[in-house]
């Protein structure tokens, strides 16, 4: 049941936007919210080149091994909370601040528990110098834990512009202190204060934009809607963690820090664009998809017009990501992080059925159906982490197929598993994703064969540049000779004519 069936009727202080303006408010959050990651993707980018240039894979190593354990911390931290209070109808003043103190009340425990644990998280990794950095990052749970609220009430308001600036600010404060400490101290810790600064920086603009602080916890206020939702999600997203995230802490333990360093970069690589595509799409799509549950055309339009446009975003990134692995990987990060271009080869393979089925969380989410999706997310993370754990016998690259592999499996289970509790169109996602691999991925394949044929000895940007027309012209003879491509791009470019639908029916303006 979601928090909007258990939440009293008192009046929210931020009441949603009017029918009339849903289709206006989601045309203008889409814009707002995508130039926003524009520039959060820009400053994530320069800040690779830049912290890989001056950073070691040891040094990453030694922050993902806190990070990969610790980060589970973050999912229960959160509680399903920030979702629970976007997907309900009405939230009022005590509930928001009672949301408030959980979050934060969690944050400041898991932070202790962190604090205390650090020893022996070092000692499960063999590496002293993890004592510090996990007692340091401890602190963030606390912070992360006071913006949580905060950021849901902006996502709430359809605030996408005051998203993005919060957004935006952390990321580049934090870059800016990263790179100073690394050109002053050349290790780790300069990892570390990024984290710290970024996590600082967001919760003082949010709470500026908001301009709210919160009033004194408040017992006999109906939360149990919120807490059903949000248990059921945080049990969902702890399964996801885990799954992302057991091949690097088995890793850590078997090889090193070195090698963890490698898997790292090539896993975040594959997670940036991943991540600040899917992100800011599921921003502007859940407030507007909750929303419309009731109207089940309307809601079919919108879902499948918003996978169209990630599934086209995404996976073309990933496709030319693969083909053209090591003159990027060389390019970016430089030649002593060449080793990780197989590892994200395999990655990005898993990624673009991560992408496909990315819409099936939306359906879940907004329809408030947090047990069927624990249910799905049980099935489809255990086979993940079955498929790792086998993997890891042939070391990072065995993870890396073990973690595509599962991803592999999880995509049309997903769809399987809607199709029993929605009307939600799944053959029409499904075959949204599958023209979309099979069309980029004819691209992919000529410009990886024409680089590693005819261009071995140009210029790494030369060998990129030939990458990218090649696949640009492959692309377009894919719009030329398949019919239903070529609806899917043309669909995307009209894609104005869907949030102008939102205020056509039911006496919409």
């Amino acid at each position: 049941m979601s928090p909007a069936t258990q939440a009293p009727g008192s009046a929210s202080n931020s009441p949603p936007p009017p029918q009339r303006s849903l289709g206006s408010h989601a045309a203008r959050g889409a814009a707002v919210t995508m130039g926003g990651q524009a520039a959060k993707i820009a400053i994530q980018f320069g800040g690779i080149i830049l912290l890989a240039r001056l950073l070691t894979p040891y040094d990453y190593g030694l922050l993902a091994m806190v990070v990969s354990i610790v980060g589970i911390g973050e999912i229960l931290r959160d509680f399903g909370l920030s979702s629970a209070a976007v997907q309900a109808k009405s939230v009022s003043q005590a509930q928001r601040s009672n949301l408030f103190w959980i979050n934060s009340g969690i944050g400041l425990g898991l932070g202790l528990v962190i604090f205390f644990s650090a020893r022996g998280i070092a000692a499960f990794y063999r590496e002293p110098a993890l004592v510090l950095i996990a007692q340091v990052l401890s602190f963030t749970f606390l912070v992360n834990g006071m913006t949580t609220q905060y950021r849901a009430q902006l996502v709430r308001d359809l605030k996408f512009a005051k998203i993005a600036t919060a957004d935006v600010s952390a990321q580049a404060l934090g870059l800016g202190v990263g790179v100073a400490c690394a050109l002053l101290w050349k290790n780790y810790w300069a990892l570390v204060a990024q984290q710290v600064v970024q996590s600082v920086t967001g919760l003082v603009v949010m709470m500026i934009a908001t301009r709210w602080l919160p009033g004194r916890p408040r017992r006999h206020v109906e939360m149990s809607g919120f807490l059903s939702f949000g248990w059921t999600l945080m049990a969902t997203q702890m399964l996801a963690y885990a799954s992302q995230n057991l091949g690097q802490v088995i890793i850590g333990n078997r090889i090193g820090a070195q090698a963890l360093g490698l898997y790292n970069r090539a896993f975040q690589l594959l997670m940036m664009p991943l991540y600040q595509i899917n992100a800011p799409a599921t921003t502007v799509a859940l407030p507007v998809l909750s929303r419309l549950q009731d109207e089940p055309a309307r809601f079919d339009a919108f879902l499948l017009r918003g996978q169209t446009v990630l599934l086209h975003v995404i996976i073309s990134i990933f496709v030319f990501g693969c083909a053209q692995a090591r003159p990027l990987i060389e390019l970016v990060l430089g030649a002593h992080w060449v080793s990780a271009v197989e590892i994200f080869q395999v990655l990005t393979i898993g990624g673009l059925f991560q992408a496909a089925g990315y819409a099936a969380y939306w359906v879940f989410l907004s329809k408030g159906l947090g047990k069927a999706q624990l249910t799905n997310s049980v099935v489809g993370r255990v086979l993940m982490i079955a498929a790792i754990v086998v993997g890891s016998h042939w070391g990072a690259i065995g993870v890396a197929a073990g973690y595509s592999l599962g991803l592999a499996l999880i995509w049309p289970f997903s769809l399987f598993w809607i199709s029993r509790c929605t009307q939600a169109p799944v053959r029409e996602m499904f075959h949204n994703g599958l023209r979309a691999i099979l069309g980029y991925g004819i691209g992919g394949i000529a410009s990886w064969a024409a680089v590693r044929h005819f261009m071995q000895d140009q210029s790494l940007i030369v060998q990129l540049l030939i990458g990218g027309a090649v696949m640009a012209l492959a692309f377009g003879l894919v719009c030329l000779l398949w019919p239903a491509f070529r609806r899917d791009v043309v669909s995307i470019l009209n894609s104005r004519s869907l949030l102008a639908s939102a205020r056509a029916s039911k006496g919409v303006a």
